[in-house]
C-alpha cells in the first residue's frame, strides 16, 4: 500500500508498505530519519517515541497504514515544532494550554516546516528541552534521548511547572540504562524554569 502523511511539517509518501510494517520502520528505513531508535519493538522502552497528531506514541506499535493523512513529529523536527508552537502563542507558559489540551490535532496538522529547515534537524536552533538536556548533562550514550526529548516536550506543553512526580510519571515509559535519571529530571526542571522565565 501507499501511505501519505506529514513528517516534521513536510508531506511524505511511502510506497510498497506492507500491512505489518511499523511507523518506526518507515521513518528510519524509508524516510532516512534515524532519530527514533529501534530497541524493544514492544512499546516498553520509549526510545522510538514520536508525536502523532500532537500525542506522544511509541512508533514501533503504530502500523504505518494508521498514519494515512496524519501528522508525525520526530526528534529531528522537534526544534522547529517547538519554535512554531511558541511563535503562535501555543506554549503553556503563556497560559494558552489552559484546559491541558496542548496543541490540538487541527493545529498540529497546520504546522508546516519552513523551506530552509533541515529535515534532519541540523542547522536549526535547538528547542528549550534539547538545550536543557545538553546544559544539564542529561545525555550519555544518547540512545534513549530522542524519545525522552519528545516525551518531555509534550509534558512541558501540557504542564509548564511540573512537579518531580509529574516528570517521573510522564517519563515512566522511557527507559535509560546510563544516566540514573537524575540528570534527565534536572534537564526537565531546567527547561520548565527557563520556560517560566520567558513568559
Amino acid at each position: 500500500m501507499r501511505v501519505n502523511f506529514t513528517v516534521n511539517g513536510r508531506p511524505q509518501e511511502a510506497d510498497d508498505v506492507w500491512e505489518g510494517e511499523s511507523l518506526l520502520y518507515v521513518l528510519r528505513e524509508r524516510l532516512g530519519l534515524p532519530g527514533s531508535k529501534n530497541a524493544c519493538e514492544q512499546g516498553e522502552c520509549g526510545s522510538c517515541t514520536v508525536r502523532l497528531d500532537g500525542v506522544p506514541v511509541c512508533s514501533c506499535l503504530v502500523a504505518a497504514g494508521q498514519v494515512e493523512g496524519r501528522d508525525v513529529v520526530t526528534v529531528e523536527g522537534l526544534a522547529d515544532f517547538s519554535k512554531q508552537r511558541d511563535d503562535h502563542g501555543h506554549a503553556c507558559g503563556s497560559g494558552a494550554c489552559g484546559g491541558g489540551n496542548g496543541v490540538s490535532t487541527d493545529e498540529a496538522k497546520r504546522w508546516a516546516a519552513k523551506p530552509g529547515d533541515s529535515q534532519t534537524g541540523e542547522g536549526v536552533e535547538l528547542s528549550p528541552i534539547q538545550q536543557a538536556f545538553i546544559d544539564a548533562g542529561a545525555v550519555q550514550c544518547g540512545f534513549c534521548t530522542p524519545g525522552l526529548l519528545v516525551q518531555a516536550d509534550a509534558l512541558l506543553e501540557q504542564n509548564a511547572d511540573p512537579s518531580d512526580q509529574d516528570i517521573r510519571e510522564a517519563l515512566s515509559g522511557n527507559l535509560c540504562r546510563c544516566t540514573g535519571y537524575e540528570k534527565i529530571l534536572d534537564a526537565v526542571r531546567l527547561a520548565a524554569a527557563r520556560q517560566g522565565e520567558a513568559v
